[in-house]
């Protein structure tokens, strides 16, 4: 949403160096202020990819992190919603907050027009977007779709929303009120991290990190880190 008292505004869409849109960026200027010039916005254009990477690491792959919900919407090839999941509603709803209007009521959210135009690109891969927000992280992936019987083609749109690693732990242990010091060397074990990089992280040495890992493993109730693992309710990291 627009705040209030905005004079100016502008829109970045964002993508990264290959090209695959992540949304976009709203930047606003106060009423009374100097409006955004054609020298700015050049400047700006230039950031994209750099502000989509800072915005969607590379570390963190669309596919990425335990899946929470997922949904089916069903559109035409001109982008008209046809037919949706419950999921799917409420899914779209978060990821695109007002421009997602509901099914019968407006066109697909443009980043999604796109995605259903690129259907027709012959021999390319099955078109997908991905977006992050204040709700998680979010996947749409396209597939055509064909009448059983008679003419008639549409396209499916496959919505899923995942939380990523990183969020699942810090929800766990945010209720903890742990110490400073034993928050951070948990968060540091459990992505798999061995004592020595958790040392040089931390900035302290090797047998203060063993001294505060045993304060944890005492107030946890736990005799290993896959002990702590399962008392914060997170996955271990492949090894």
């Amino acid at each position: 949403m627009r705040p209030a008292g905005v004079g100016d505004w502008l829109s970045l869409p964002l993508r990264t160096p290959e090209g695959r849109g992540i949304g976009m960026l709203f930047l606003f200027r106060p009423a009374g202020a100097r409006p955004f010039g054609s020298a700015e916005q050049l400047a700006l254009a230039r950031l994209e990819a750099c502000l989509a990477c800072v915005l969607w690491p590379a570390g963190l792959p669309d596919e990425a992190g335990e899946v929470l919900r997922e949904g089916l919407l069903v559109v035409t090839p001109q982008g008209q919603p046809l037919w949706s999941s419950p999921e799917a509603e409420a899914l779209m709803a978060q990821a695109f907050g007002w421009r997602w209007r509901g099914v019968g009521r407006a066109p697909l959210p443009h980043a999604l027009q796109l995605l259903v135009q690129r259907q027709h690109s012959p021999g390319a891969p099955a078109p997908d977007v991905a977006l992050r927000n204040a709700h998680g992280c979010f996947h749409v992936r396209a597939a055509p779709l064909a009448a059983a019987a008679g003419p008639g083609e549409a396209v499916a749109l496959h919505v899923t929303q995942r939380m990523e690693p990183g969020t699942r732990l810090l929800a766990a242990l945010r209720p903890l009120d742990l110490p400073l010091r034993q928050q951070e060397l948990a968060w540091w074990l459990a992505r798999g991290l061995p004592e020595s990089q958790i040392a040089a992280r931390m900035g302290i040495s090797a047998n203060t990190v063993v001294y505060h890992r045993r304060q944890l493993y005492m107030r946890m109730g736990a005799a290993s880190r896959d002990d702590l693992l399962a008392a914060l309710g997170v996955t271990a990291p492949a090894r």
